[in-house]
């Protein structure tokens, strides 16, 4: 092999090991990680603030959740209990988040607290989620969640339009 081709050979090597890792590189990035942390985030100040226009632009179209009691809502019911008021988050928040992604998608597990009231009913509790997000147009949005139900401090009867 002459030297001029060997070079030529390592080169090609080298542009299509970097070609193959990129995508590997890109899933394992923090920063796409802190990305859709951050989407979470936002979601969960949106439900707290009964904010429509975040929760339109964070919730896909076909965005469904399946609450603690197995009732599944879609974004159109969140968006209607809010455009009411019928519940009043004074907390709304995620802790212990982990995200795994796969390409355009990427899937969170942890923990929500919420507490407020729904009509006279009070509530203060903690849910186990799983959240599915997708890329789409380059920012990530909640597709899917589910949660179950860890610990519940309620005055009265869980509300039935309760969304986590």
């Amino acid at each position: 092999m002459s030297r001029r081709y060997c070079a030529h050979y390592v080169l090609a090597l080298i542009a299509a090991s970097v070609c193959l890792t990129a995508p590997v590189l890109a899933r394992d990035d923090p920063r796409t990680e802190k990305a859709v942390i951050q989407t979470l985030h936002r979601a969960c100040a949106a439900y707290e603030r009964g904010d429509i226009q975040a929760m339109e632009q964070l919730l896909t179209e076909d965005f469904t959740l399946t609450n603690s009691a197995g009732t599944v809502t879609t974004r159109h019911d969140d968006i209607e209990l809010a455009r009411k008021g019928a519940v009043q988050y004074d907390v709304f928040r995620n802790k212990d988040m982990k995200a795994r992604l796969h390409g355009d998608a990427a899937i969170v597990t942890g923990r929500t607290i919420v507490k407020g009231s729904s009509g006279k009913n009070d509530f203060d509790a903690e849910f186990q989620f799983t959240d599915t997000l997708v890329l789409q147009e380059g920012k990530w949005r909640v597709a899917s969640s589910h949660v179950s139900l860890v610990k519940s401090d309620l005055v009265k009867e869980q509300p039935t339009d309760l969304k986590r």
